[in-house]
């Protein structure tokens, strides 16, 4: 992560590293909304303070959380301009990279319980 400013404008930049360490392109955008314990919006076609982009990929992502029994119910939604991002994305690994960050969450809540 090279920026965090979470609240609604505030802007993020990750940058992603391959498995031989080779730099990816990185990512920046905008939280939309912030609804602490229930929900993060944010989309990379606006980047801090609400200014308009043009993303090497562009898509908004919800995320949601909801007390359920003893837990919480963790939901991601993640909308793409076009058909052609979508698959962009999907061929980049989407769900592994999305899927391995919820595993590494529930590691980490599990050793902090």
């Amino acid at each position: 992560m090279v920026k965090l400013d979470l609240c609604p404008g505030g802007g993020f930049e990750t940058r992603m590293r391959e498995d031989g360490g080779e730099f990816r392109p990185h990512v920046e955008g905008c939280f939309l909304e912030i609804l602490p314990e229930a929900r993060l919006v944010f989309t990379t076609v606006l980047t801090e303070g609400w200014r308009p982009a043009e993303p090497w990929l562009a898509l908004t992502a919800i995320i949601t959380f909801e007390a359920e029994g003893g837990g919480t119910r963790y939901s991601a939604r993640v909308l793409h301009r076009n058909a052609a991002d979508s698959k962009k994305h999907e061929d980049m690994g989407f769900q592994e990279g999305w899927g391995t960050a919820i595993d590494q969450l529930a590691a980490f809540v599990g050793r902090s319980s």
